[in-house]
């Protein structure tokens, strides 16, 4: 398995599609390549303006959207056609598709329309559909395998769009970013836009911190105005992440003697609750011919306290070990496959593929089969999706 490749945005000034494809043609992306991808599309009448700039001392790349002609209305039906014509390489069509359809699910829920009846207007034009296509096919530029989102800026007070005056952030916008961590700024502008927002929505996974990772490039995408107190700018890291990497993890375990298993369950369980990375009982003899029970938790060396506090409460122990160790990880994807009509997902490392077991839990309840039938059915999708 090679090295899998990251992109880590920081979203200090916000997210927007043109910001984000800037960024990406800042580190690296061939503009070339955006382009041939974009032509495959067979939109007539826009072309692609990029220009060096600068945003608070930082030199940034602005690329604008030049389109002809801007009033275009475009049905989500018609934006799936479009895409699914050009027969764009799979994973541009995949994640074109998927964010289109995230914000034509949002749409419909907000206006109360069935989603193929979801006209999209500043995101059905020329533009929008540049700068999320061609994020996207700048992403496949650089092989991104995943992508990973700092904090998200957010402005405030009111927009204007073709539906009138809004506030800021457009509701369409709110929806798109449930789950992933967002700042509230003074700032009464548009920082993070529906496209912006759809893009991290299907690519990204909410991060504060980059991970561990070594770092090829960076860029910066520029936002069209100049701010007096912060570089209008969205900036990427790319990076790899090796096969495996270390990481200290605190290790706290205690030795009890009497504590029955339905306490035992319930502490372990709530140590998890509580943060723990893992959990686990181990029999012991102890001194005396006493039998006996390791509890040994892992944890983020931050969580030590909090942890320790916990395992005192929960088993009545009077004493706690603690020590930093080191564990080696195994760098790992998650593929999502189809069974039965049900999606599964599987862990996917160098050494070995599994199927999530709450997923075949699921499908199994769902089905009527056998864990172990639809354990062998994920198997067999994912072997065959990977030799097709």
């Amino acid at each position: 398995m090679r090295n899998r490749r990251i992109a880590w945005v920081n979203c200090a000034s916000g997210i927007a599609g043109d910001m984000f494809l800037g960024a990406l043609l800042d580190a690296g992306a061939s503009q070339d390549y955006v382009e041939k991808i974009l032509g495959d599309l067979h939109l007539e009448g826009w072309s692609l303006k990029r220009e060096i700039v600068q945003r608070s001392g930082i030199t940034a790349t602005h690329v604008t959207v030049i389109v002809q002609h801007s009033d275009h209305v475009r049905t989500y039906a018609s934006i799936l056609e479009l895409i699914n014509r050009a027969k764009l390489p799979e994973r541009i069509t995949q994640r074109s598709l998927a964010t289109f359809e995230a914000l034509a699910t949002v749409e419909a829920s907000l206006h109360g329309v069935a989603i193929n009846d979801v006209h999209f207007h500043e995101v059905g034009g020329h533009d929008a559909i540049v700068d999320i296509v061609g994020t996207i096919a700048a992403l496949e530029d650089l092989d991104i395998d995943a992508v990973f989102v700092a904090p998200i800026a957010l402005g405030t007070g009111s927009i204007s769009i073709d539906h009138g005056v809004l506030p800021n952030p457009a509701p369409a916008t709110v929806a798109l970013l449930e789950g992933f961590l967002v700042e509230g700024t003074t700032q009464s502008l548009e920082l993070a836009t529906p496209t912006g927002a759809a893009l991290v929505r299907v690519l990204g996974q909410p991060l504060s911190a980059q991970p561990p990772t070594i770092v090829i490039a960076q860029g910066f995408g520029a936002g069209t105005r100049d701010l007096v107190d912060q570089a209008n700018v969205v900036g990427v890291v790319i990076a790899e992440q090796p096969s495996s990497h270390d990481e200290m993890v605190g290790l706290v375990e205690t030795t009890v003697d009497d504590v029955t298993g339905e306490v035992l369950g319930s502490a372990m369980a709530g140590l998890l609750d509580h943060g723990a990375l893992d959990a686990w009982a181990t029999p012991v003899a102890m001194k005396k011919g006493r039998p006996g029970t390791v509890v040994t938790v892992l944890c983020e060396p931050t969580m030590i306290p909090t942890i320790t506090t916990e395992l005192m409460r929960a088993t009545g122990t009077l004493g706690v070990r603690t020590s930093l160790v080191t564990r080696t990880i195994l760098q790992r994807t998650f593929i999502t496959v189809s069974v039965l009509n049900h999606d599964i997902q599987l862990k996917v490392s160098n050494v070995r593929a599994k199927p999530e077991f709450d997923d075949v839990k699921r499908v199994a309840e769902a089905t009527g089969r056998t864990h172990g039938e639809i354990d062998a059915l994920a198997m067999a999708a994912y072997i065959a999706l990977q030799s097709s």
